[in-house]
């Protein structure tokens, strides 16, 4: 698997990933009818650094890296990752964010945090803490799931 830069002939292939889930609604906090020109705006917008994960040429997800902050804040960074739907299994969601931690550090950040981790995406909770994340915070009935109505929301950290 190899990581790169997301280039702007990339639009397709990363759409294909992030608009399935965007439309399921239960993992990120965007309106799940957003446009495909507004997904890959957010996704590709300028206070982001975006990558993409390929398998023998094949793109099968995608991550950003920005500064979780301003000021004091910008030496923690936040990362958001998303899947194909059908690499699910094969370890793509561990080395995107191995490897977000390499460049994060190489970037100078010192620590890396996710905001709005949504409970019952639990196979990304194991993993997080898994990869060291400790859940240093949680949002009460934060997140309105379209299956299990008002869950938890956690917020995620570790040092890098």
């Amino acid at each position: 698997m190899l990581i790169r830069d997301a280039r702007q002939e990339d639009g397709p292939a990363i759409a294909a990933i992030i608009m399935p889930t965007i439309a399921e609604g239960a993992t990120y906090t965007l309106d799940r009818d957003l446009s495909e020109a507004d997904a890959l705006s957010y996704w590709l917008g300028a206070d982001k650094e975006t990558f993409v994960l390929e398998n023998n040429g094949d793109v099968i997800g995608t991550f950003y890296i920005r500064a979780n902050q301003a000021g004091g804040g910008r030496h923690v960074c936040n990362c958001g990752y998303m899947t194909r739907g059908d690499a699910g299994g094969r370890g793509a969601g561990r080395f995107m964010c191995e490897q977000s931690m390499i460049i994060a550090r190489a970037r100078g950040f010192r620590a890396m945090q996710f905001n709005f981790v949504v409970s019952t995406n639990e196979g990304a909770v194991r993993l997080w803490q898994r990869l060291g994340f400790a859940v240093v915070g949680r949002l009460p009935g934060a997140f309105d799931h379209p299956r299990h109505g008002f869950v938890d929301a956690l917020v995620m950290f570790r040092d890098l």
